[in-house]
Formats: structure tokens, C-alpha cells, sequence
């Protein structure tokens, strides 16, 4: 194999690693956003909204008979 070649060969492999890396920042700096908008969301939320959302049928009847 000549040097130019393998010169070749090494820089695309280079140029694919730097890519790569660029879409991982990207995807990473956008799980980022995602996960602060839902810290942001959770902050806001009201937890007992929260909570009669995730089971509904808990609080809607009340037992008078003692």
C-alpha cells in the first residue's frame, strides 16, 4: 500500500470520527433541552393533579357510614 493511500484511508476515518462526534453532541445537547423541559414541567406541576391523574378512582366517593 503507498503512503498516499493509506494517507487517504486515515484522513476519511478521521473525518468520520469527527461526525460522528458532531451527531453525538448534537443528539446529546438535545436529550439535554428535553430533560430540562421535563424538570421544568414537573416543577410547575400540580402533584395532587398529578396524582388524581394517575389514579382517578382514588377520592371520588366518600364512605359516611361509621
Amino acid at each position: 500500500m503507498d503512503i498516499a493511500l493509506m494517507s487517504m484511508v486515515l484522513s476519511q476515518g478521521q473525518i468520520q470520527q469527527q461526525a460522528s462526534m458532531s451527531v453525538m453532541k448534537m443528539a446529546m445537547g438535545d436529550a439535554k433541552q428535553q430533560g430540562e423541559a421535563v424538570q421544568q414541567l414537573m416543577s410547575t406541576a400540580n402533584p395532587i393533579a398529578t396524582q388524581h391523574v394517575a389514579q382517578p378512582h382514588l377520592g371520588g366517593n366518600v364512605d359516611l357510614k361509621g
